[in-house]
């Protein structure tokens, strides 16, 4: 797949199947990951893998969360929790780690991982597969942060979905450039 063909046409894909990428494959999403810009070189970013069996006990841990957060929760918003991990074959946590730099700030830090996360999405649609990047209260829930065994210098940047897709990929919506775009004047 041509690069910028890949940058022009990257979508997000929800409904995702088996098989996810295999290990060669992971190697190669985390390869193209650890190309984001790094500014002091910080590397400021962790992955977690969830897959098999433990996709159920991320959906646990959810519903936890939720539960926790508001005790009066209906049986169905703790089932929808519970089965959002359920969604593809593979998730991989994208984690920030700061660390104290006197030129390269926390939010700096977090852009560095947000940008790994983005090499992966790129790298899944080059390989054929879908992803889906989300987010939510839930990456910021204490709950959850803890039961994933983060620490305090990190914050979860998002829950990646991976797996394969059924039929075509969807064509994204044209967008035109000027509409995001000034001259600033001094």
């Amino acid at each position: 797949m041509q690069a910028l063909d890949l940058l022009l046409n990257r979508v997000s894909v929800g409904r995702l199947l088996e098989p996810a990428p295999d290990a060669a494959q992971r190697e190669l999403l985390l390869r193209a990951a650890l190309r984001a810009p790094d500014h002091g070189q910080l590397r400021p970013w962790r992955f977690l893998m969830v897959e098999g069996e433990a996709r159920a006990r991320l959906g646990e841990l959810f519903a936890q969360a939720l539960l926790a957060s508001n005790p009066e929760a209906k049986p169905e918003a703790l089932d929808k929790a519970r089965a959002m991990p359920l969604r593809a074959p593979l998730l991989m946590v994208v984690i920030a780690r700061l660390s104290e730099h006197p030129k390269v700030p926390h939010e700096e830090q977090v852009l560095s991982a947000g940008c790994a996360a983005h090499g992966v999405l790129l790298a899944a649609q080059a390989l054929g597969f879908g992803a889906m990047w989300r987010t939510g209260e839930l990456t910021h829930n204490p709950r959850v942060r803890a039961g994933l065994g983060l620490t305090v210098q990190e914050k979860i940047v998002g829950f990646l979905y991976l797996g394969s897709f059924e039929g075509e990929r969807r064509v994204p919506p044209a967008l035109q450039p000027a509409d995001f775009v000034s001259a600033w004047q001094g």
